[in-house]
């Protein structure tokens, strides 16, 4: 059984005091939904106010990391700066990375290895461009990115990675992928995984859901045989909706 993990990117927004309001409130929340795990990824300036308030329920992510310890990588931060102020997870690969800053899947592969060897989960981040999908490549992308994204990368424990499936056509535009759609791109990346890994370690391997989640999409997506949870941008801004989403039935 995969535990459904529901997680808040909130990207480069809130104010300290904003950010600890919120997660107060989705720390009670998390606490109140044993079943599912609830995770937030604040400005790297909010994580230490966020952590006197999170509690044991709520996890703590980095939006990026470095594939170093330490070093002269102005702007950057270490996985081991991440672990001292409490984070477990961090995403790898967004799409805003990708595009936007212009990372590779090599130096994404580089991050998610760095994240790997000082204990952190990765979340790593997969997705077709919207043109990419009128031509009929999501698939060839999602492989490539998968291959090398995880390339030298070997897995023993399911529990130590995580996928998002995140259409970059559907970030921040409102726009969802259908469910089937959606649920056939996450069987796609599980067989896949397969043949990188052993049938059992895919099996067990979460694949999260990311594009415009919100309320009113979040409990038809999580019907899904294979989306394991939602990895959540806008909606993770306000109380009230994250908590429905992270309340889906």
């Amino acid at each position: 059984m995969r535990t459904p993990l529901i997680a808040g990117n909130w990207k480069m927004h809130l104010s300290l005091a904003e950010a600890r309001a919120l997660a107060a409130a989705v720390a009670g929340v998390a606490a109140a939904c044993p079943d599912r795990e609830v995770m937030i990824a604040p400005p790297y300036t909010a994580l230490a106010a966020v952590r006197e308030v999170a509690g044991e329920r709520l996890i703590l992510a980095g939006q990026n990391v470095c594939w170093e310890e330490k070093g002269a990588f102005t702007g950057e931060i270490s996985p081991l700066m991440l672990r001292e102020l409490g984070c477990r997870m961090v995403i790898v690969g967004h799409s805003e990375r990708r595009h936007i800053f212009h990372e590779d899947n090599r130096m994404i592969n580089r991050r998610l290895r760095g994240a790997l060897r000082q204990g952190l989960i990765p979340i790593l981040c997969i997705g077709e461009t919207l043109a990419e999908r009128d031509s009929a490549k999501t698939m060839e992308v999602l492989d490539q990115q998968v291959r090398e994204g995880l390339d030298q990368v070997s897995l023993s424990d399911p529990a130590r990675l995580v996928i998002a499936y995140e259409p970059v056509w559907a970030i921040g535009t409102g726009k969802t992928a259908g469910t089937d759609q959606a649920q056939e791109a996450h069987v796609f990346v599980r067989r896949l995984l397969a043949a990188l890994y052993e049938k059992n370690i895919a099996a067990g391997i979460r694949i999260l859901y990311g594009g415009s989640v919100n309320p009113a999409n979040v409990d038809e997506l999580m019907a899904q045989a294979d989306i394991d949870g939602a990895l959540v941008g806008g909606a993770s801004l306000s109380a009230e909706s994250f908590e429905r989403v992270i309340r889906f039935a």
